[in-house]
């Protein structure tokens, strides 16, 4: 299977090791660039069957090759993307996967690829629309996707979800048949259940709503 690969990447050595892995193992790199904006371009221009990118580059330092990549993908939402990168931050790889279609997209720790022949494996399995994701990025994700109200009662949920509806402890009351101040014990528990600050009741308990509105 021979592809059409755009690569993204700021080390200039690293850059040309993967040409030459590319190369080797019969695909055509179209372009190989060093910063996000030129990423953007050479997509636009080649309309490659794959952009294999890293994360942080110029022009800004930062994510800057992520945010080129999503930027492709809500263009192109076939576009295969792999993402390999030294950085494992949780925000990364789901900010990619949230998109919504998550075929062809890859998320590979350069520390951690152990075969030259397993990466030139994992860069036709995404191309072709798989997912491969290191398993250390799939921990990070594990812990990101965790109920964040899986601690609280189904009294409290019940209280929470009626706050999310903006109703004051008193109205939650009469809706549940208890007392004001049983409300406001409960209030407090799912509080702190949640580990949420103490800088005051009212913020404490738009944070409490958001999370509810989010799980």
């Amino acid at each position: 299977m021979s592809l059409k690969v755009v690569v993204a990447e700021d080390s200039a050595l690293m850059r040309e090791g993967l040409v030459g892995v590319l190369t080797r193992f019969g695909h055509q790199v179209c372009a190989a660039v060093g910063d996000a904006d030129a990423l953007l371009v050479a997509a636009g221009e080649h309309r490659p069957d794959l952009v294999l990118t890293d994360i942080r580059m110029p022009p800004g330092q930062g994510d800057d090759g992520l945010r080129a990549a999503v930027a492709l993908r809500r263009d192109r939402p076939d576009l295969p993307v792999l993402v390999l990168s030294q950085y494992l931050e949780q925000s990364y790889a789901a900010h990619l996967l949230d998109l919504g279609d998550q075929r062809g997209i890859g998320y590979l720790l350069k520390d951690r690829v152990a075969a030259v022949t397993e990466f030139a494996d994992t860069v036709v399995r995404v191309a072709g629309g798989g997912t491969v994701l290191d398993p250390e990025v799939v921990r990070q994700l594990l812990r990101r996707r965790q109920d964040p109200l899986s601690g609280l009662t189904p009294r409290e949920r019940e209280v929470l979800a009626l706050m999310a509806e903006g109703r004051s402890n008193a109205a939650i009351a009469r809706a549940l048949h208890v007392s004001v101040a049983a409300v406001n014990k409960h209030i407090g528990s799912i509080l702190q259940r949640l580990g949420l600050p103490v800088d005051g009741d009212a913020h404490r308990r738009v944070l409490a709503v958001l999370a509810y509105l989010r799980s």
